[in-house]
């Protein structure tokens, strides 16, 4: 069994007892209003639900809290480590590898689209879009069938800006970061038109961002990251969206968008491998790094993301809310060049031979068509609402080694037809809420032959059936106008990174055709969880405990022989415990807290009684976020704000009972505290001007992820980072 979570609780309720909290609803503001933006939340239920009236932990991540992290950093997914509780430490990478949120790979959708490819995850789905594009985001904790396929591990999903002021407003942003040693600046430049009338509206923004080398709390360069950096990267966004309401008394609404991002490497360093401390081979450990130069025939990464919308709306189809939503997104990511043993031409590489150098690149492609349905008062039963939809979906990737043109992972197709129907009903002070989605899914795999480390094997392609019904419940109770507790249960549905197991693929082999290898089984997520809100005139608190199961789970390590990932398929148990809080002192001086614990058990190894506690690959160890906001006046606003990671030591030793072996299960990572500051004053008419400071003491550490032997992650953390912000609207 998972420790009892139960001490830390106590703790951290007794902690919160000076130190009040926000629990659901970020905004801090009361409302049964579901047409109110800072009240309601769509992902998950599809349509407009006001957040106190859903039975479940959901974060919202407003637009302020955005734009104070964006003071701070661009890196795309630093808001969700500052602000949602479950989601762990960012990478500061181009690549979200080791970032999970709950323990389990979350859905990452812009607008509702999803963004990648659950076929073959590529850790790169967290870096999308110039975040100056994005109005707030919503973040299911746990598994949500609503949204479809990958939603098993939670749903994070990025909104965009919408045009808010009547008529023309221009917006310019310029930005200017140094680390003051190198090559270490970062600047911007983004641009954002916006029209408001009465029937139309549209917003166009671009936006251009160049980062130069990063730089360590010690002053040395931080290394490449072999997923991809945003260390010597540029980036280029365009995003357009335009909308016309019509009908009687403009009920109906047809609103499309296109997104176009592209971030890439410069080219102008290379790798160089640090090492880890050994007493013999390397008594003075250094992290990885960087120096001038480029490898040979080499070409630089990047991260493509192109996505088309159309969405029609009607307030009054037969009396209810009708919607249609059609979308069409395709992603490329080429990865940094490696020169691991699974990328060699022959096996094994002659020891005298040069070992070349190959790079990894994923294509994927996606198009959707979804219709819902909303009408309220069902059966003339006052409270009683039905959500009702159909989602479908074609869903293709591959994966190639582009330099030499091999096939890795071959063309994969998944295509589902998926019905759901919700209920909810409002009885006085509760709200009951039940329904299920049927997943009716087809996986298509076309045959193909492994690579020469995995013996040029042949494997036979095929066709999988997929099909799960995914039912969810729960209840939330408005106690007071301060109180309310809630109690859920809910169920995901994915498929587990499907390209590692068929790149895997060898002569020893026992299965050598899709049509029998266990590891394209579904992943299907539990999760129940329980919880309370309280909400008093000047502070806010709430709390959750969960637990989440799959019979059939997915979890990662690390091939010892090729330092690569090889997936893992056995149950898996989680368990964690949340709180979030807000505290107004006065109208100068506010506060925030948020705790998080995480545990995580699955099968030591293949057909053993044996469970081993879940490590960094997979779990993010427990982790705090305060911040203390001062506004002496109206122009003016200062935060400062900590992030402390804590320490974890993981030592298990198992007696096999059948044989009597001894299998020893250690890890150890140690935490630490990194603080921040942004200042922001508005000048009125020219603008307004914003200081951040990341790292602000400096702190030398080495990333959690990173502090786990792996194929060239000794990765240290980016030290202080000081950029000037100036934003200017006519």
């Amino acid at each position: 069994m998972i420790k009892p979570l139960s001490a830390a609780i106590s703790a951290v309720l007794l902690a919160s007892a000076a130190n009040p909290l926000w629990a659901q609803d970020t905004a801090g503001r009361k409302s049964t209003d579901a047409t109110t933006l800072d009240q309601v939340i769509v992902t998950g239920s599809r349509t407009p639900v006001a957040i106190e009236k859903v039975p479940g932990a959901v974060t919202l991540v407003s637009p302020e809290q955005v734009q104070r992290t964006l003071n701070l950093t661009e890196d795309a997914t630093a808001v969700l480590a500052r602000m949602v509780p479950g989601y762990s430490e960012s990478s500061q990478a181009m690549s979200n590898s080791g970032e999970t949120l709950r323990g389990r790979i979350a859905l990452r959708l812009f607008d509702g689209v999803p963004q990648g490819s659950p076929l073959r995850e590529g850790n790169r789905n967290g870096t999308f879009t110039d975040m100056g594009v994005i109005g707030r985001i919503e973040v299911i904790n746990g598994p949500s069938a609503a949204e479809g396929i990958g939603g098993a591990g939670g749903v994070i999903n990025y909104l965009s800006k919408s045009a808010d002021v009547d008529g023309h407003e221009t917006t310019v942003t310029t930005r200017y970061g140094s680390q003051f040693k190198d090559d270490s600046a970062q600047s911007k430049i983004g641009v954002t038109h916006t029209y408001k009338g009465e029937a139309a509206d549209f917003l166009v923004s671009g936006a251009y961002i160049d980062r130069g080398i990063s730089y360590d709390g010690n002053g040395r360069r931080v290394g490449l990251n072999t997923s991809g950096s945003l260390s010597d990267s540029y980036s280029k966004n365009l995003f357009l969206k335009g909308g016309y309401n019509f009908g009687e008394d403009q009920s109906q609404r047809i609103q499309a968008s296109y997104s176009n991002f592209h971030i890439g490497g410069k080219h102008n360093y290379i790798p160089v491998e640090g090492c880890r401390f050994d007493p013999v081979k390397c008594p003075n450990p250094t992290t990885n790094t960087a120096e001038k130069g480029s490898i040979k025939d080499s070409l630089a990464e990047f991260n493509d993301f192109q996505q088309v919308a159309v969405k029609y709306s009607n307030a009054d189809f037969f009396g209810g809310d009708l919607s249609v939503d059609a979308y069409w997104a395709k992603q490329a990511m080429r990865y940094v060049p490696e020169n691991g043993s699974d990328r060699q031409l022959v096996k094994p590489a002659p020891p005298t031979a040069e070992r070349i150098w190959d790079q990894s690149e994923i294509n994927s492609e996606k198009k959707g068509l979804r219709f819902g349905y909303a009408y309220g008062d069902l059966f003339a039963m006052e409270g009683l609402r039905l959500r009702a939809g159909l989602d479908l979906v074609e869903d293709t990737a591959d994966q190639r080694l582009a330099l030499t043109n091999r096939v890795w992972v071959p063309p994969m197709k998944y295509k589902s037809i998926a019905p759901y129907a919700q209920l909810s009903w409002d009885i006085g002070p509760v709200t009951l809420d039940a329904g299920v989605r049927r997943e009716d899914g087809e996986l298509s795999i076309a045959d193909y032959t492994t690579t020469a480390y995995r013996d040029f094997t042949p494997v036979k392609g095929g066709k999988l059936d997929y099909k799960a019904n995914m039912p969810n419940l729960g209840a939330i109770w408005r106690i007071t106008d301060e109180w309310s507790v809630f109690a859920s249960y809910s169920e995901g549905f994915g498929i587990a990174n499907v390209g590692i197991p068929l790149r895997n693929i060898q002569a020893s082999s026992p299965c050598k055709a899709v049509s029998c290898i266990a590891d394209l089984d579904p992943l299907i997520t539990k999760n129940k969880e329980v919880g309370f809100n309280w909400r008093g005139a000047k502070a806010q608190l709430g709390a959750s405990v969960y637990r989440s199961t799959s019979d059939f789970g997915s979890t990662l390590s690390v091939d010892k022989d090729t330092d690569d990932f090889i997936l893992t398929r056995a149950p898996i148990e989680i368990e964690g415990f949340e709180l979030n809080s807000a505290w107004t002192f006065n109208e100068q001086w506010k506060a925030t807290f948020l705790y998080s614990r995480i545990r995580g058990q699955t099968q030591y190894y293949e057909g053993s009684g044996l469970k081993k506690e879940m490590g960094i690959l997979d779990i993010s160890p427990d982790k705090a976020n305060a911040s203390l906001t001062w506004t002496p006046m109206d122009a003016l606003t200062a935060t400062l704000g900590v992030s402390k990671t804590f320490d974890r030591d993981l030592r298990e030793t198992f007696v096999n009972p059948d044989n009597g072996k001894q299998y020893l299960n250690e890890e150890d990572t140690y935490g630490y505290a990194l603080w921040d500051l942004s200042v922001a004053y508005d000048t009125g008419r020219y603008g307004q001007l914003s200081l951040g400071i990341e790292n602000l003491f400096d702190k030398q550490y080495v990333l959690t992820w990173s502090q786990l032997p792996g194929w060239q992650n000794y990765w240290s953390g980016r030290g202080r980072m000081v950029s000037l912000t100036h934003t200017i609207k006519f």
